[in-house]
């Protein structure tokens, strides 16, 4: 009786979960359509050819009390202009993601740079990301701090990984010392938001995976799985400055992971060594250097304001640059 009451609870709960989600869906819809007509209607107002600058403020700002008035809130100066600059920016109604809201859009009107808004809505759509997640990913430089923008719709890692890392919201004290062990267990405990940060198409697979050989045991920090680009990434996490030593070992840990774990059908492994203090010389006279998936990147345990990070985001891009036009001139 029990279980019957249950599944019936379930199955009531389902019903109601899908007609609200659908509820939803129709509403934030037809609420974009609705704010994009107003805005197209204000934009066509003010283009009938009358230099009436003056004249238009005067207009929007008259039409706001009558909406007002009429309609309650929603209508108010500043968000008739934000209509006007929605229906400007977005100018053809069937573009429109209905998946984001009128709170997501208000953000992306914000962003001048059009390659910039298309990151940030298809991210968005890709990863379901809410309107709070969508601020934090503009404030941290998000679209800034991926490695490689791909002009083709083809991904590879350098488009998904970015270089540095965010992770505030471990909670860890950057003026306290803290162990590889406390950033692992920090980012199990907020996974995901980890996943969030680190970029689209990852799965935890494990945490101290342990790889066995003939002679020797192994224990891998974090084990993931990307389904976009079909492939293990292993991680390997680093407090300190980066030595020859921890490269010597996400080289070998990759290998074996290909070698014991990797399926048929599987892209090869790859390995990101996140590390506090990144030593670009070690980085450039290394392996890391010669191959195509190895990788390190340092991460940061406070958000920075935005002029330092963006200073670290173009020093590290300039790196980045310049390393990918050894590498070919090293193949041609």
């Amino acid at each position: 009786m029990e279980i019957s009451e249950d599944l019936l609870f379930q199955s009531a709960k389902q019903i109601i979960s899908l007609a609200r989600e659908k509820v939803f869906r129709v509403a934030n819809s037809t609420l974009l359509l609705t704010y994009w007509q107003i805005g197209q209607l204000i934009v066509e107002d003010e283009q009938k050819g009358k230099e009436r600058a003056e004249y238009g403020k005067y207009t929007l700002k008259n039409l706001s009390k009558k909406l007002s008035l009429e309609f309650g809130k929603g209508f108010d100066e500043s968000n008739l202009r934000n209509m006007r600059s929605f229906y400007l920016a977005f100018p053809i109604c069937d573009a429109l993601r209905h998946e984001l809201s009128w709170t997501h859009y208000r953000m992306l009107l914000k962003i001048d740079l059009p390659k910039k808004v298309n990151y940030y809505i298809e991210e968005s759509v890709q990863n379901n990301w809410s309107s709070r997640d969508l601020k934090r990913q503009i404030n941290s430089l998000a679209f800034e701090r991926v490695l490689e923008h791909k002009k083709t719709p083809v991904e590879n890692i350098q488009s998904i990984l970015k270089d540095p890392y965010i992770f505030e919201f471990l909670g860890l004290n950057q003026s306290e010392k803290f162990s590889e062990k406390d950033i692992e267990t920090g980012i199990i405990d907020h996974i995901q938001k980890f996943l969030l940060e680190f970029g689209k198409g990852f799965a935890f697979v494990a945490r101290q995976q342990h790889i066995s050989t003939d002679t020797s045991d192994f224990y891998i920090d974090l084990v993931f799985y990307n389904y976009i680009l079909k492939c293990f990434v292993i991680i390997d996490l680093k407090t300190g400055e980066l030595s020859h030593q921890d490269i010597g070992q996400i080289d070998m840990y990759v290998r074996m992971y290909d070698d014991l774990k990797r399926n048929e059908g599987d892209n090869p492994t790859i390995g990101i060594l996140l590390c506090s203090e990144k030593d670009e010389t070690i980085v450039k006279y290394s392996v890391l250097n010669d191959k195509n998936n190895l990788f390190a990147s340092k991460y940061l345990l406070y958000l920075p304001k935005e002029e330092e990070l963006k200073q670290i985001i173009d020093q590290d891009r300039i790196r980045f640059e310049l390393d990918q036009i050894d590498k070919k001139s090293q193949q041609n």
